[in-house]
């Protein structure tokens, strides 16, 4: 099985939102995960969880610290993501790059998402939910 390094950023607005993108391509086309994506190669994670957060979503954030670490398997790749809580530093909110859609959402609408393959289990297991 092939294995893919990827990163992600998983941000909170001042009301305790979490920030999430509807993936318009695989893997997981049609769900929503935190803002993530592979790292290009010799590119550590933080930079790359910064960098897709951008592409995706048009804000600029600042990793603040490390949440975890998971791999998924897909198609016959195991994905390797890191993800890192960072806080909004600039940008204006609107999908980009592979986000078909991109919003803050709360416990409640989290509740009622398509999620991508372990998004909740990580989140609940890094202390990382919405509000």
């Amino acid at each position: 099985m092939r294995r893919q390094a990827c990163a992600g950023a998983i941000v909170f607005d001042d009301a305790g939102r979490l920030l999430l993108v509807r993936r318009g391509h695989a893997p997981s086309l049609g769900l929503w995960c935190e803002p993530s994506g592979r790292c290009e190669p010799g590119e550590p994670a933080l930079a790359a969880a910064v960098r897709e957060c951008r592409e995706e979503t048009g804000l600029i954030v600042r990793p603040v610290r490390r949440a975890g670490a998971v791999s998924l398997a897909d198609d016959g790749t195991t994905y390797d993501l890191e993800d890192f809580v960072c806080e909004v530093v600039g940008g204006e909110l609107t999908p980009g790059d592979d986000a078909a859609e991109v919003r803050w959402v709360t416990a409640t609408d989290l509740a009622a998402l398509d999620l991508a393959p372990g998004v909740r289990d990580s989140l609940t297991r890094w202390g990382c939910l919405p509000r």
